[in-house]
């Protein structure tokens, strides 16, 4: 009797369903997309409605090959790709490679439990077209912009350069941000406050009052002078409390996480970039081995914008909080939340699959990073349906002759929530809670307090802080720009480019960022225009509701775009400066190498003069003349013993060769304490006999690149075999690696593609 297939993304997926099915079901896994557009060429017929050329992705026949085995032999083929459109596009394309539409079903599994994979695939569905071709559309979209734009970026700055169309959004927000920053103007303003305490009352603790209004108008003060009139006009004055308004205040539970939520506070809480918070929100969904359990799921699906949770959940978490803690956390009816009109609501909330699995249950099976997360998952979703935090709120007024004192002052009066979990703020936000958290006294309208101490306090206004990756990702998710699968690439793409640098947790555009935002914009404006940007995300949901079609979206698109391109090869001149080349009188224009910025001419490649530069002072471009090799007849080449010469390079001086280009050999060099050079010698590379080249069979060694660490063939160069590693040196699959159909070997063009972000 022939068995089921269910085809998933990643072995550990496989593994974890695989455990809740039994011998009646086979279970594979395609280990993520199998087909996409090629890498050697833009792959999209754009003259017969945008068809795309879709190939084998390279490295995947063989997995392929595996589906294609096992599908032959099963009677029925359920397709559990994730319930999402890269999901969808997975499932639609292993159905039309392997020609299995007449025999297969898609299941949605948006949380690996038993329960949950069983009834998931009792009640299968057909393929969305709609939801595949939203996909389609994004992904031709963004093939379209990278592709074609991405060239007149490296003519104009640098080779490698990429534009995308929802990366150059969000680069354009960091830089804007920059400059609001650079060009703030601090204000100056002075605060007036009174330490007072209860009259006679040498037990009380004194408390601040500030100055609220004045001569009964709300003040503001500018300037010293004024700050010192009132401080005179009040400094005498018997200072009588005048009001006390006391009251609850709730605050309640947030909602379960969604995707930008979870990335939001994972950044705040514990210090994960967006990147990091997916990656272990995977492992979590797919599985984690949990001793003699094995693997189970412990979180439902990561990628989703709806904070709705199933019955069987909310009785669960009720059932947990009415056991573990005392009546009055938990309200009467469930807490319920607001969805938002774009939320895909077939998406639950990111939750834990099972609320009793307490995080220190489960500790020792969890990796220190796995463990965090979830203990930030379950505290959230146990928080969302417990009673709020009330407060016992007061705000004390004080006369002082003309003027009117202000105090408020914050206690808890029942925990609610908090008792499990409270969320994380914003640095700006976190100073002002504290400020109000405090106690006041117990006094009454007509009483005296004594002064302690009065004065004015400067301040200026402070600019806008730089965008750290929780607030990015809430500006991007308040303006439309993306969609929970894409929040974190998008910030690790930014990122990944140079173009923006994370400092102190903070975002910061580098100069090259600001140079390529400065370019798209001057070319291609409705691409960088954020409202353009929002609206097509609209539109691709629109093509997932069935309401648009793909083809008539991306003509719509097109025709603007294909004039915008043909402008943006004479509009985009580079980063112009009011430097003259001394060879031919053209303009000279900023342009980036490896090594940095330099000067080139704009008549490039009939005029190739260039120059190094620096920036003065004052940000003007000053240029830095080469000195001259300096001949050292006492240090030898190691290769030919000719002298070697000191030269300079943007990144400092080193030593080369004096037969240079017939010996190719430099070092570099630092002068020790005496200045004497003292040769910097090239660390070895780490060899690791535990990973074998399949091409050659010899070890391969660990080695530094532009970026990152990879690992590659000690038989170099005879053989180049290299393999990208994670932060851990264990291999991950590369997304540009591997073999396209027809196409054996790996072309200039597909390095190319590579650096592109589409």
């Amino acid at each position: 009797m022939s068995k089921s297939l269910i085809i998933v993304e990643s072995p550990a997926k496989a593994k974890t369903i695989k455990k809740y099915l039994g011998e009646e079901f086979n279970v594979e896994a395609s280990s993520g997309h199998l087909i996409d557009l090629p890498t050697s060429k833009l792959g999209v017929d754009i003259d017969n409605n945008f068809n795309p050329e879709y190939v084998v992705i390279r490295g995947k026949a063989k997995y392929l090959d595996k589906l294609k085995k096992a599908a032959k032999n099963a009677d029925k083929v359920y397709l559990a790709s994730d319930p999402d459109r890269e999901g969808e596009a997975i499932a639609w394309h292993i159905a039309n490679e392997l020609n299995i539409w007449d025999k297969s079903r898609r299941v949605l599994i948006h949380e690996i439990t038993k329960s949950a994979v069983k009834k998931s695939i009792e009640n299968p569905t057909d393929i969305s077209q709609n939801r595949f071709e939203a996909q389609q559309a994004r992904r031709v979209l963004d093939r379209l912009v990278g592709y074609k734009v991405s060239p007149l970026l490296w003519r104009k700055v640098r080779k490698g350069l990429s534009a995308g169309r929802v990366q150059s959004v969000a680069l354009r927000l960091v830089v804007e941000r920059e400059r609001e920053i650079e060009a703030f103007k601090p204000r100056e303003y002075w605060s007036i406050e009174s330490e007072l305490k209860r009259t006679e009352d040498e037990i009380a603790d004194s408390f601040v009052a500030s100055l609220a209004k004045f001569e009964g108008e709300k003040v503001e003060i500018s300037k010293e002078e004024q700050s010192n009139h009132i401080l005179d006009s009040v400094k005498n004055g018997d200072f009588i409390v005048s009001s006390v308004d006391r009251k609850d205040k709730k605050r309640n539970a947030l909602p379960p996480f969604i995707t930008s939520t979870l990335q939001q506070e994972a950044s705040r809480k514990i210090r994960f970039g967006t990147k990091k918070t997916m990656s272990i929100a995977q492992k979590l969904y797919e599985g984690i081995e949990l001793g003699e359990e094995g693997p189970v799921g412990l979180i439902t699906y990561m990628r989703t914008d709806s904070v709705r949770v199933s019955n069987d959940a909310l009785v669960e978490a009720r059932s947990y909080i009415k056991e573990n803690y005392e009546d009055q956390y938990l309200p009467a009816t469930p807490n319920t939340f607001k969805v938002k009109k774009s939320a895909q609501d077939a998406h639950e909330a990111i939750r834990p699959t099972f609320a009793n699995k307490i995080p220190d249950s489960i500790k020792e099976f969890l990796s220190d990073e796995e463990y965090k997360l979830y203990k930030l998952i379950w505290q959230r979703f146990l928080a969302s349906q417990m009673n709020p935090i009330i407060y016992d709120q007061t705000t004390l007024e004080i006369e002082a002759d003309k003027g009117t004192f202000r105090a408020t002052g914050s206690i808890i009066k029942f925990p609610g929530f908090s008792a499990v979990y409270l969320e994380g703020k914003e640095e700006e936000e976190e100073a002002k809670e504290k400020d109000e958290m405090r106690k006041l006294p117990d006094v009454s309208v007509g009483d005296k307090l004594d002064l302690i101490n009065l004065e004015g306090k400067q301040h200026f206004t402070q600019p806008p802080p730089r965008f750290s990756e929780s607030s990015l990702v809430k500006e991007l998710e308040e303006k439309g720009i993306g969609r929970p699968s894409t929040y974190a690439n998008i910030i690790s793409t930014i990122q990944d480019r140079e173009y923006v640098l994370r400092e102190k947790n903070r975002l910061r555009p580098t100069v090259l960022g600001r140079t390529v935002n400065d370019l798209l914009i001057q070319g291609f404006p409705e691409i960088m225009d954020v409202q353009f940007t929002a609206d097509m995300e609209e539109k691709l949901d629109d093509v997932e509701d069935g309401n648009v079609n793909w083809v008539e979206l991306l003509r719509g698109f097109y025709d603007g775009f294909a004039d915008r391109l043909d402008k943006a090869q004479e509009s985009m001149k580079g980063v112009e400066t009011n430097i003259t080349c001394d060879n031919c009188s053209a303009p000279m224009i900023i342009k980036w190498g490896k090594n940095g910025e330099f000067l080139s001419c704009s008549r490039y490649p009939d005029c190739k003069n260039a120059k190094a530069f620096e920036y003065d002072s004052e940000g003007n471009i000053k240029i830095v003349e080469r000195a001259a090799p300096v001949l050292r007849e006492d240090i030898g080449c190691d290769k030919c013993s000719a002298p070697m010469v000191i030269k300079q390079s943007r990144r400092g001086e080193f030593l080369a060769c004096s037969r240079y280009p017939d010996c190719k050999n430099a070092k570099a060099f630092e002068y020790d304490p005496d200045g004497n050079i003292k040769i910097i010698e090239r660390e070895e590379p780490l060899v690791r006999e535990d990973i074998k080249c399949e091409k050659c069979g010899k070890p391969m060694a660990e080695r530094k690149g532009r970026f990152g660490k990879f690992v590659g063939c000690t038989g170099y160069p005879k053989c180049r075999n290299i393999k990208n590693i994670d932060e851990h040196g264990n291999i991950v699959e590369s997304k540009f690696s591997g073999k396209t159909r027809g196409n054996k070997k790996g072309s200039k063009k597909d390095s190319e593609e590579g650096t592109q972000a589409n």
